[in-house]
């Protein structure tokens, strides 16, 4: 695991979203595709991200009015790694930016401040040769 690089186990196809996308919308995406998060771009530029978890949670609770975007919702300080990061590193920052106990489940992968993929604890546990 020590000589994997992120860029070795990376999901290169990101699912994303804008910044106006309504939350009932990127919930649905997020469902469909079986994802935790998702990036929202607004052009090229990295802008923020949601998850399932708290989309989720907040539309349970009815939290939002009826054209919330998530623009309105995001969290806009994206925790993030480099393509040529070793996953020591990854793993480090899923654990240092986790909320209370828990983890960051997955992590944006930016080359030169642009989304080039994203690496997920799933990604890092099925690269780990037992």
């Amino acid at each position: 695991m020590l000589k994997l690089k992120v860029k070795d186990v990376m999901n290169r196809e990101v699912i994303t979203v804008t910044p106006k996308e309504d939350v009932v919308f990127a919930f649905e995406k997020l469902m469909k595709h079986k994802i935790s998060s998702l990036p929202i771009l607004d052009g090229d530029k990295l802008v923020g991200i949601v998850t399932a978890t708290d989309l989720g949670h907040n539309l349970i609770l009815d939290k939002y009015e009826l054209g919330t975007t998530v623009e309105e919702v995001m969290v806009e300080q994206v925790v993030h790694v480099s393509p040529d990061d070793d996953l020591t590193t990854a793993v480090r920052k899923m654990h240092e930016y986790g909320s209370d106990d828990g983890i960051i489940n997955q992590l944006v992968v930016l080359d030169n401040h642009k989304l080039v993929g994203i690496v997920s604890d799933g990604d890092i546990i099925r690269s780990i040769e037992v």
